[in-house]
């Protein structure tokens, strides 16, 4: 190791150790929020339980919800419990790696917790140990799929039965989730072709659609719930800003002070697989990360909206996907499809859930990489209208309900702008001989 610059000796271990950082600064947020609200350690404990025995449906916002200090301990748990795995597991950190990670510290903020999420991660170990591999094998899969922890949740309070058989009955639900999801991921896939970036929110929807006909069936109906914290709180707001800044600089370091890097990651459309980190570089990709989750945020300031635990969990996920497929080139688009929308649809840019779609529309990226421009401002219109409607099929059950609309919206524009993009190609070619 003597001899060794800093940058020698990070060497394979640059986002390990960011995440680490992460973790940190979840904490320090934490201790932040704490001395806001004047809150002690038992406070913060007794948030957390709340948070574990609550029901966790869209929309509910853990900072409104237990108390900032409660909220973001309970994401820096989530993100520890995601990492763990990842190091017991030996898995390799990527650009994949970094969205499985940070989607799951956005919804550390409204809907996942250390306890709703391991019935889930405990499914998909045991479809790995019958299918004779690793768990790391479908590791990601059950990281993203910890998006029906609300369903482990929501049934022991739902079904009729004595509370202990209730929790049972969720445990071994959401072991079956998690058995379930691996096979359909890998079906639903090719469905969309690459075109959104979250496919297992996508077959999750699917999965919840199913799993609530059936619980209708027997006369049980799962309702959503809106609590949503109002107004930007000026300590999260500048502590956003200042985290994207530090991974930004963390990232030029990376990159040797070098910013035609990220010039080279626009160049790509987005469609998965992207792993930009494989790609580009880390360095490259940390600071495309750092970009579009400032992004995300100007966006809220410009449209007067709202840093609640929702919102800010979406900029965390969007971040995370700035690293598989997302970039501020093939994104910008999409935000303004869905602003626009506003101005022929009945929502308003802040009403929540058009917030929630503005961010998630990161999902769609590769369109816009794609198709271009116009293509993604349309993705953004029609992403908006489906997303506002699709949270009522399952109860508000499924948290990634905007990653089951950009699956619809893939399906639905892909097959049109290829045939369209073909058509084009044909024109031209004629044109050219003759």
């Amino acid at each position: 190791m003597a001899g060794k610059t800093v940058r020698e000796r990070l060497e394979g271990r640059e986002l390990k150790i960011f995440c680490v950082f992460s973790i940190g600064m979840l904490l320090a947020a934490g201790l932040a929020g704490m001395a806001k609200d004047g809150e002690g350690p038992l406070e913060v404990l007794r948030g957390l339980w709340t948070i574990v025995i609550s029901r966790d449906a869209l929309i509910t916002d853990y900072l409104e919800l237990a108390g900032y200090g409660a909220a973001f301990a309970n994401a820096a748990l989530v993100m520890a419990m995601g990492m763990g795995l990842l190091y017991r597991e030996a898995v390799h950190f990527t650009g994949l790696t970094m969205a499985a990670v940070f989607i799951n510290v956005g919804y550390g903020l409204w809907g996942k917790n250390p306890v709703n999420i391991l019935p889930i991660l405990l499914g998909a170990s045991i479809y790995a140990k019958i299918h004779g591999y690793r768990l790391s094998r479908y590791l990601y899969t059950a990281l993203f799929g910890t998006s029906l922890a609300p369903l482990v949740t929501e049934l022991v309070f739902l079904l009729p039965f004595d509370r202990r058989i209730n929790l049972l009955a969720a445990v071994g639900t959401g072991i079956l989730i998690g058995f379930i999801l691996p096979g359909l991921s890998a079906h639903t896939a090719s469905t969309h072709m690459g075109f959104t970036l979250f496919n297992v929110g996508f077959s999750a929807g699917i999965l919840a659609f199913v799993m609530v006909c059936i619980l209708k069936s027997f006369g049980l109906e799962c309702e959503s719930v809106l609590i949503w914290g109002e107004g930007r709180p000026l300590w999260i707001g500048l502590g956003l800003y200042g985290y994207f800044l530090l991974t930004f600089l963390y990232g030029l370091y990376l990159s040797g002070g070098q910013l035609k890097g990220i010039l080279k990651i626009w160049k790509h459309p987005g469609r998965a697989v992207a792993d930009f980190v494989l790609m580009e570089g880390v360095g490259n990709t940390l600071m495309n990360m750092a970009m579009v989750g400032a992004v995300c945020e100007t966006y809220i300031y410009l449209i007067g909206g709202d840093l609640s635990g929702p919102v800010v969990g979406a900029i965390l996920t969007a971040f995370g996907f700035a690293a598989f497929g997302a970039h501020v080139k093939n994104y910008l688009p999409l935000l303004c499809g869905v602003f626009l929308s506003t101005f022929l649809n009945r929502f308003s840019p802040t009403t929540p859930g058009v917030q929630l779609a503005a961010i998630f529309a990161v999902g769609l990226a590769p369109i816009a990489g794609r198709f271009g421009v116009i293509a993604g401002i349309f993705a953004g219109m029609l992403h908006t209208a489906i997303a506002m409607c699709t949270s009522q099929m399952y109860g508000g059950l499924n948290l990634y309900n905007n990653g089951f609309s950009t699956g619809w919206v893939a399906m639905v524009m892909v097959p049109v702008m290829d045939s369209i993009l073909l058509d084009y190609k044909n024109r031209k070619r004629k044109g050219k001989n003759v």
